[in-house]
């Protein structure tokens, strides 16, 4: 076994430089083995005793790590297992919580910014209220019981409904839009029973024409119960601005005038804007179309036999028609047109209508073929005509009639939208082959 010591001698310099040098490893072998002999020195001279009987069981174990091998390994587990224990236990902070320095995650406040410098006067911490320290400086605040806490008439109360689904607050002003232009001016009017178109621009002082072209109608009869219809207030035109109008494009384009056009509309400037409904006085649109022509029929042996009874020559010469309403603020509603061949004269309810001209009954009573209560007569040379829609008829079938004798009163029996007599001219026999003619002609 190797003596103990008593210690060695003091290194020279040369040995202290050399040792300096030397690798961390090769140290830790070194002072391992030099642990490792003095353990067993000590337990040699202490193994009389059962303590020292153990303490030399021990010895022979660490004995094994004498060698600089074997004891390397052992002491770098040895170092790494008390860095692990040390890294487990708890921290003890530097500096207090919250304080300027140390740790925590509590709010920090560094008076005066953590620079080393005296305060100012205005810089200096006042605590309010602090016993001791009251100068005379700090006055309490004591609020009287009946203050007012509910919102002044100056505070914006939102209402809830001002807020959309997601959030979004609706602002309580909108920017004035209201245009004028001559939509107020124009009336609304639904059509009722025994309405003709005639009918209704005359009971609004207007031409059938300006009816007709404001509601872009297809033909005169193209109404039915319940339509509405736009009735402009003077004749004329209604029109809609578009991005290139102006009022003197306007004006010079439906020959009108701009000053009209603004007294009419009710406009205070010239300016127009694009959707702009305006009421142009005096304009025309496109003419109802021309009814296509009515065939004529073949001409027949002539005659010069003027007679009031059925057949006889193929020319009417009786003369020149009678207006077949008497009175009644009576006027032409419909004329002759493609489709509608006869003239519809309105008039009040119950007007007197009379024979155009002198002739026989054909028949007289009621039809189911739309034209309600009716008479027809015969004038000769295979002219006839017919009165509908009468509210009665005054002859008999197989009566000589004079010119201008009554036949009826006006009505809209059948297929009428309002009073009116539909008269008819017919050259040929009436629904058997003959044909209808614009009455207009023999007036």
């Amino acid at each position: 076994m190797h003596k103990p010591t008593d210690g060695a001698p003091r290194p020279t310099e040369p040995m202290r430089a050399a040792r300096s040098r030397a690798s961390l490893p090769h140290r830790l072998n070194r002072r391992s083995v030099a642990l490792a002999w003095a353990i067993q020195a000590w337990m040699h001279g202490h193994a009389a005793t059962p303590a020292g009987r153990l303490r030399a069981s021990l010895a022979s174990g660490l004995r094994s790590l004498s060698t600089a091998e074997r004891a390397l390994p052992v002491a770098v587990a040895a170092i790494v297992a008390v860095a692990s224990l040390l890294a487990l236990l708890p921290g003890t902070p530097a500096g207090a919580v919250g304080g300027v320095q140390g740790k925590g995650e509590d709010v920090r406040i560094a008076v005066n910014g953590g620079v080393n410098r005296p305060l100012t006067a205005a810089e200096a911490p006042v605590t309010l209220g602090a016993p001791g320290r009251n100068d005379g400086t700090f006055q309490p605040i004591v609020l009287p019981e009946d203050l007012a806490v509910e919102p002044t008439g100056g505070s914006e109360v939102v209402d809830n409904g001002a807020f959309l689904d997601d959030g979004t607050l609706v602002a309580g002003y909108a920017p004035e839009t209201t245009i004028e232009d001559g939509s107020s001016t124009i009336v609304r009017y639904k059509v009722k029973s025994g309405d003709t178109l005639g009918a209704i621009a005359h009971r609004f002082g207007v031409k059938m024409l300006t009816v007709y072209w404001a509601n872009k109608l297809e033909s005169k009869d193209a109404l039915h119960v319940g339509q509405v219809l736009r009735i402009p207030p003077v004749n004329g035109l209604i029109v809609t601005v578009t991005d290139l109008d102006t009022l003197e494009s306007l004006a010079a384009k439906y020959d009108s005038d701009t000053a009209r056009i603004m007294a009419v509309n009710g406009l205070a400037d010239e300016t127009l804007v694009v959707g702009q409904v305006l009421v142009v006085p005096g304009a025309k649109g496109e003419p109802i179309p021309t009814p296509k022509p009515t065939p004529k029929p073949k001409p027949k042996a002539a005659s010069t036999h003027h007679s009031t009874r059925t057949g006889g020559s193929t020319h009417y010469t009786g003369g020149n028609f009678r207006w077949p309403v008497v009175g009644g603020g009576n006027y032409v509603s419909q004329y002759f047109h493609y489709g509608h061949y006869a003239i519809d004269i309105a008039a009040d309810y119950g007007s007197p209508v009379v024979a155009a001209a002198g002739g026989r009954v054909t028949f007289a009573g009621w039809k189911s073929n739309g034209g309600g209560w009716q008479v027809w007569i015969s004038h000769g040379s295979g002219l006839y005509t017919t009165y509908n829609h009468m509210s009665g008829v005054a002859v008999g079938r197989g009566q000589y009639v004079g010119r201008g004798q009554r036949v009826g009163r006006v009505g809209q029996s059948g297929n009428a939208t309002g009073p009116h007599l539909h008269f008819e001219v017919w050259k040929g026999p009436i629904w058997d082959g003959g044909t209808r003619v614009n009455p207009m002609r023999y007036f």
